[in-house]
This record gives structure tokens, sequence and C-alpha cells, in this order.
């Protein structure tokens, strides 16, 4: 029941269907049970408790009860980056399917949601061999998720495609009606979902293949403010006039900080690995440097800063001692509270190394942060954290910012000094009401 499971439980209870959320952590169960979604999410928080009330969504840390109840079994648990190594960590794939296997006593279906190297569900196939009861004739399935966080409920209900992979006309009959909601709802606001029913390995492949061609296509743009940095091009009109090619698309040619969040890095990292263990490493060798390009653009913003503020870097970075620097968002993006490999809060760590006093604000991160980097300072308010600041770094697009007026924020700061690590500024404005300001990729 973490972003992802709480995610599906609460989307499907509200798409008709009979739920039950397990997880071993008491206190999450004993949230979502009592009305309380343990991470932000637009609209999650009101289909929870309607849910509940409606009697169709439950929660419990009873594995027994899950293999009593359910059809269905949706695995969502993380498949996080392995300590020491680039491959994915899936102690709690098979923590959750052993745990659950051995008390399924009639034919049910496992299904995996979670971003996994492909060759797992082979792997869950035979961990299911050796937990489940023989005469139970439990099957495995995979279907991947395409969640973007700050939109997952309409993400949930409303999917551009559903990915299958099965092994009989039974287990692809049982995810028909486990998505039959889905459907209905399509067919009521009169669109269609697409459907590729496939075999394993290519479901596996899915969700790692474009993740890894949207942080491709985001580090290339981030490649192009680099050229553009030294050349003087602005990356912003570059990625407008390349993106009306419709070969090439608007989506994903944001210059910036680059990429973050709990799925992109690690994913890439592990798609390499599992690569170089099937003998095809050369195959994803660039991914790499879409890696290495994406790191660059955190550093670019201390450089920046430096150049701002006067104070050139040395052999050991700059020393930006005695200056107070406000850090808007901590989060890896809008909308959320997830400040896992948030590019943001990374860049607060760098600061805070140069000596610089830094204060981070950010509209729902900020108890999160506060766990992850508690060597800053955190404001309550916007204002309170530019009060006094002698540089502004924006580095999460929330409206709150993108919204702000510079004006106001002038009369506040120490001094009109602004980095744009978003692009996501009216530049002119700001400039105009006196800003000294700098953009990632911009003249």
């Amino acid at each position: 029941m973490g972003y992802l499971g709480a995610t599906y439980a609460i989307c499907y209870a509200e798409l008709g269907y009979e739920v039950v959320g397990i997880d071993i952590d008491e206190d999450r169960v004993a949230r979502l049970s009592a009305g309380e979604v343990p991470f932000h999410e637009p609209g999650l928080d009101e289909l929870l408790r309607k849910n509940i009330a409606s009697g169709r969504l439950r929660f419990s840390t009873d594995y027994t009860e899950a293999a009593e109840f359910g059809d269905v079994h949706f695995i969502c648990v993380g498949t996080p980056q392995r300590t020491g190594s680039l491959g994915a960590d899936l102690s709690y794939i098979e923590s959750a399917v052993t745990s659950l296997a051995p008390h399924l006593n009639r034919k049910a279906l496992i299904v995996g949601k979670s971003t996994v190297p492909v060759g797992t569900a082979t792997w869950v196939e035979e961990l299911v061999a050796k937990s489940a009861p023989t005469a139970s004739e439990v099957e495995v399935a995979w279907s991947p998720e395409f969640l973007q966080e700050g939109f997952a409920v309409e993400d949930v209900l409303r999917p551009n495609r559903i990915v299958v992979g099965v092994k009989s006309e039974w287990a692809d009959a049982m995810l028909y009606a486990a998505h039959k909601g889905v459907f209905d709802l399509a067919a009521t606001e009169d669109r269609e979902v697409p459907v590729v029913t496939t075999d394993f390995a290519t479901a596996e492949l899915v969700k790692v293949a474009a993740n890894a061609f949207l942080a491709t296509k985001i580090s290339f743009i981030n490649a192009m403010a680099e050229v553009c940095e030294v050349s003087g091009g602005d990356v912003t009109h570059l990625a407008r006039a390349i993106g009306h090619d419709p070969r090439i698309g608007n989506k994903f040619l944001q210059a910036g900080l680059g990429f973050g969040g709990g799925c992109l890095p690690k994913d890439i990292r592990a798609f390499q690995a599992r690569a170089q263990e099937l003998g095809a490493g050369e195959a994803l060798r660039f991914l790499h440097e879409v890696d290495l390009i994406n790191l660059r653009r955190r550093t670019r913003v201390v450089t920046l800063a430096a150049e701002l503020l006067g104070r050139p870097a040395g052999p050991a970075g700059p020393n930006l001692a005695g200056l107070k620097v406000a850090v808007l968002g901590a989060t890896f993006k809008a909308n959320t509270d997830d400040i896992r490999d948030a590019p943001s809060l990374a860049v607060a760590a760098m600061l805070n190394k140069t000596g610089a006093r830094v204060v981070v604000y950010d509209p729902q991160g900020m108890d999160n942060a506060r766990k992850a980097l508690p060597d800053v300072e955190y404001a309550d308010t916007l204002t309170a954290a530019v009060t006094d600041a002698d540089l502004v770094c924006v580095l999460t697009e929330w409206a709150e910012f993108r919204n702000a007026d510079p004006e106001t924020l002038g009369a506040l700061a120490a001094s009109r000094k602004v980095i744009d690590g978003k692009n996501c500024l009216d530049a002119a404005q700001w400039r105009a009401a006196g800003w000294d300001y700098r953009g990632m990729g911009r003249p």
C-alpha cells in the first residue's frame, strides 16, 4: 500500500470492484483505514473516504485474509536500486509472493504491476510453484503500471493503454475481468483503451523501455541546453522549434534540472544492469550518458549561483559563506510530496556544502524533505524563504512559484537574483521587475 498499491486499490474500488489492500506496515494500514492517504496525490483522499464508506474498500495486514478474499492479486511493491549495484532489488517482490502463495487454496491469478527486470515473471512463477499448495493451480501474469505522479487517479481510471503478459486463456480472461471497469468507463465516455496482449518478457520490457525513452528525451534537450549555454542560443526556443515536428513532439522537451523521482533514475540503471547480465549491455550503453547528462544539470545550478553571486569557484568549488540562498521546491516535480532522487533537494545539499545558508520551501514536500536533508533550514511560507535572500533558486515548477509576483518578492529579497532551474518563470516579467534572471540553457 505504497504509492502504487494504494492508488490502484482506491481507484479500483471507485470502478466498482471489491478491494482489500494489504501491507505489512501496521501504521500505514491504520491511516488508510481511517481515511488518510499517507502521501500527496490530488483527488485520492476524497476517493479513499468515499469507497471506505461504500464498503467496497478495506485494508489489512493479514495475508490469509487476502488469499481467502482475492481472485486477482496485484503485486505493487517497490523495486528500488540495490545498494552497491545498478540492479533492481527484488526482495519485496519475493516477500510478497512467498507470504501470499502458501495461503492460496483455490485457483487465483497473481499479477505483477511493479517495474522489474525482464525475466522476473518467470522467476515469480517458480516461487509460486514452490510456495503454493499443489492443488491450487495459481497462475501468474504481468501487467505493468504507467502512473504519473500528480495525475495517478486519471491514469488508473482512464489509462492510455493496458499491457498484459499472459500464458493462458484463463489468465487473459481474468485480466479482462479485472479491467472491465476501465473499459466500461471508457465506453460511457466514448473512448477506446488500447490493449496489448503479449508474452511475459515483452510485458516486463514495456515499462522500462518507455522510461528509458522518456529519460533519453529529457537528457537530449538538456544536452542541447549545454550547447546553448556556450553558444548563446536559447534552448526554450530550440525546443519549441523542434517540438513542432510531429515525429519529435513537444512533450518532455522542457530543459532544466533534469529528471528525478522514484522511477526514471533507478529504472534506467536497472535496465542497463539487466541487459549486461543478458549479454546485451552494449545495446544500452547510451543510457549511461543519459544518466550523466541528467546529473550534470544539478551541478550547473551551483556554478550559476557562484557566477550570479560573484563568488567564482576555486579548486574545492565555490565559497558562498555568509550568503542566504532560498531554494523553492523540494519534491522531484509539482503536485506530489515525493522527494526521492529529487534534483531540487540534491541542489539544496550541494549549495549547503558551499557554506551558504540554505532555506528551503515546498508546498507539499516539507516533512519528507526534513527527514531526507536535515542539515538545511526550512521556511513555512514562500515569503519567509525569500526574505533577505541573496539568491532565489526556483527548482520545482509548482504553480505557487510560477505565479508569484516578482515585484512583491523583490521587495523582500536582499538581492534580486534568481535562477530558474525549471525554465518555468516568465523571464521578461522578472527582468522587468529588476531581477537578474538566469534560466537553464538560456542567454
